[in-house]
């Protein structure tokens, strides 16, 4: 599933593209997806202009020229294509490493005058919802948590969010209401570089550790975004550039390697918390 630094990618290889673009044609091919595509959504986008495509945690936000919205989640395989109308085989945003679109899971199609926005979702697990006005948008994101890049994600709140839980700090990383966006590659490699088991519980985590979590979240996903996030499955960028983070990785996908830390004579373990594969240092993280 794509994490902050991925949807953070696409977002702004989108706002490159289809920004202030006028929405000729919707076709919606399939609307089984997590949740049914709404029976107006073509008559909702058709015309209308995109103003500008922000992010929200893992969530894409298209607004449009009538101050009304449509949000994207990708779920565990969507992925977006963005094609020229002259060049039907380009894939220029894409988890696939090939330039041909696997077409059977093409479910959305939004035509511009220059382009084609295909949405794509094989195990369709993601969805798209539409919202009237800034109040429906708020919302619908009420209960997440602050994102690590926000100042909000400061020690205090930390502190005061673990204070007294059993729950361990991996399943923190993972709960969007206590901070939006981090998912399970992430997590696996900000509790390394702040030297801390994924095992332990939330009432543990000290001084010392909140401001390493809170530090090291930001470094992370900063140097993710910056690196053109992680490509497990050939992610590119509209550019058709892969995102190249996967190579900075200490744990993640790393068992029985040696530990990349200085000095440190540990091994990469392999365990699952919240029926997620989790990566550590047997030695460094206490």
């Amino acid at each position: 599933m794509p994490e902050l630094p991925e949807v953070e990618v696409v977002k702004q290889s989108l706002d490159k593209k289809i920004k202030y673009q006028e929405i000729n044609k919707v076709i919606v091919r399939n609307r089984n997806l997590r949740f049914k595509i709404p029976k107006n959504f073509e008559f909702f986008l058709k015309n209308k202009k995109i103003n500008k495509i922000s992010r929200k945690s893992k969530y894409l936000i298209f607004h449009l020229s009538n101050n009304t919205f449509f949000i994207m989640h990708l779920g565990m395989s969507g992925t977006i294509h963005l094609i020229s109308n002259k060049n039907y085989n380009n894939t220029n945003t894409s988890f696939y490493g090939s330039s041909n679109l696997p077409i059977k899971h093409n479910h959305i199609l939004i035509f511009f005058r220059k382009n084609i926005f295909i949405y794509n979702d094989p195990r369709r697990f993601g969805f798209i919802k539409i919202l009237k006005n800034k109040t429906s948008l708020l919302k619908f994101f009420k209960n997440l948590g602050p994102e690590a890049l926000n100042k909000r994600f400061n020690n205090i709140y930390i502190k005061s969010y673990l204070n007294g839980k059993d729950k361990n700090i991996k399943s923190f990383l993972l709960d969007q209401r206590f901070v939006s966006g981090i998912g399970n590659i992430y997590a696996n490699e900000i509790l390394f570089f702040c030297k801390i088991n994924p095992l332990k519980k939330g009432k543990k985590i000290n001084r010392s550790d909140i401001k390493k979590l809170q530090y090291f979240s930001k470094a992370v996903l900063k140097k993710a975004i910056i690196k053109g996030g992680s490509s497990i499955r050939d992610f590119k960028n509209t550019k058709g550039k892969y995102g190249s983070y996967q190579n900075e990785f200490k744990v993640y996908d790393r068992k029985n390697f040696n530990c990349s830390n200085k000095n440190c004579i540990g091994k990469i373990k392999k365990i699952i918390i919240s029926n997620r594969s989790t990566f550590f240092c047997n030695n460094c993280q206490k």
